[in-house]
């Protein structure tokens, strides 16, 4: 039988009284627009917006009812026929509820986050505390340097020893490549030794700001990248400040200035020779990996030397005859080797978390936070012109993190 379709225009009035269909199979039952919408089963229909059914005994009818009231009446629209499958029906109704996963995960990786940056700046704190108390009364800053990278090296071997991080198979290929970075890293963290025992920690992260401006001296030599407008003028508040800092501070040396301004030397040198030599995908490392590879190739290294130039004067005959407190050292020592070692791996694991510019952004507020921690421990004395120099620097720092993503217009 052709069906048809009835409509009821909206200057009608709605009839008060209804004659029941002979079979009852067919009426409505309540006012449910969402099992009407979802249903396809034409005994399960209710009265929705839009609501059509029909049978081979009845023809197809179809009412349209305002969702405002239910005694006013719109034109009639065609009533979209019963999807034939229930599951569609009912998923589009949940989709636009929003699932409680997806939000705790977010929330839960921010938490995560804030930790990572926290727990990097406390361990950078402590090692910088420690670190400093060790040189001031123990004044061998090669040796210190190498029980620091003895430290990581029982650290980097527990850790692939026990499978807490995938144990590398590096080869020789790769070892001559890592090699030069491995003495960049040694050289750096040996310099940044000798500034602390020279200069107040405040001061050497004062010098170590200018680590932007060797940056792009050095890309610019090596590998060509020539630095924007915007990025050669951050530079000159770190300069300056830098130099205003310098000249006011109190426990300035030259010793401990060359020394500082050397780590940041070696430092990013390492920076641009892990771009220029580390360019095979297929050989790369990740930055954990290779961190924790360069630090036992240091100690290596480094060890002969710290024979050579300071002899064996790290066993407690020594340090006793020295008047030294012997657990105190070796206590201050391995804290502050465990700190640096363990704000390396959180750095890395942020890095691998934020971009770039995040983590250099968040490198800066790290060095403002090491030097201001520094000053209230050991009750550095400074002056305002040096705090004047020292904030014009950190500012520059912060600019030119900012600016560096800026990238050059094409000709």
């Amino acid at each position: 039988m052709q069906s048809t379709a009835f409509t009821l225009s909206p200057s009608l009035p709605l009839p008060t009284k209804t004659r029941r269909p002979s079979n009852p199979t067919f009426y409505p039952r309540s006012f449910d627009p969402v099992r009407a919408s979802s249903s396809s089963d034409p005994r399960d229909l209710s009265l929705s917006p839009n609501v059509s059914f029909s049978s081979p005994h009845m023809p197809r009818r179809s009412w349209s009812l305002s969702s405002s009231s239910p005694f006013k009446l719109r034109p009639w629209t065609s009533a979209p026929a019963p999807d034939s499958n229930p599951r569609t029906s009912s998923f589009e109704v949940r989709a636009a509820s929003v699932p409680e996963s997806a939000e705790s995960s977010s929330t839960w990786k921010t938490l995560e986050l804030g930790a990572l940056f926290g727990l990097w700046y406390l361990f950078n704190i402590y090692f910088n505390i420690y670190n400093k108390q060790v040189l001031k009364v123990y004044p061998y800053p090669v040796t210190v340097t190498v029980v620091q990278l003895a430290v990581g090296t029982v650290l980097v071997s527990l850790m692939w020893g026990l499978n807490l991080y995938k144990r590398p198979k590096i080869s020789g290929s790769q070892l001559a490549a890592i090699l030069p970075l491995a003495v960049v890293h040694t050289l750096g963290n040996l310099f940044t030794n000798m500034s602390l025992g020279k200069v107040a920690v405040s001061f050497t992260h004062t010098i170590k700001a200018m680590e932007p401006f060797f940056s792009v001296v050095l890309s610019a030599m090596f590998l060509g990248e020539m630095p924007t407008a915007w990025v050669v003028a951050s530079l000159m508040p770190i300069v300056g400040g830098v130099a205003l800092a310098s000249v006011t501070e109190a426990s300035f040396n030259w010793a401990g200035f060359w020394s500082a301004m050397a780590s940041n030397l070696s430092n990013q040198s390492r920076n641009v020779l892990s771009k220029k030599v580390m360019v095979n995908k297929e050989e790369s490392l990740d930055n954990i990996t290779l961190f924790s590879v360069i630090t036992v190739m240091s100690f290596f290294l480094l060890s002969p030397v710290a024979i050579f130039m300071d002899g064996v004067k790290f066993t407690p005959a020594y340090l006793q005859s020295a008047g030294l407190n012997i657990k105190q050292v070796y206590t201050r020592s391995l804290l502050a080797a465990l700190c640096f070692h363990a704000y390396q791996q959180v750095s890395y694991m942020i890095l691998q978390r934020v971009s770039p510019v995040t983590h250099s952004v968040g490198n800066c507020v790290k060095r403002v936070v090491v030097i201001v921690s520094s000053v209230l421990v050991f009750k550095t004395a400074v002056s305002p012109i040096n705090t004047l120099g020292t904030g014009i620097a950190l500012a520059g720092v912060f600019l030119y993190s900012r600016v560096k993503r800026i990238k050059p217009k094409k000709a």
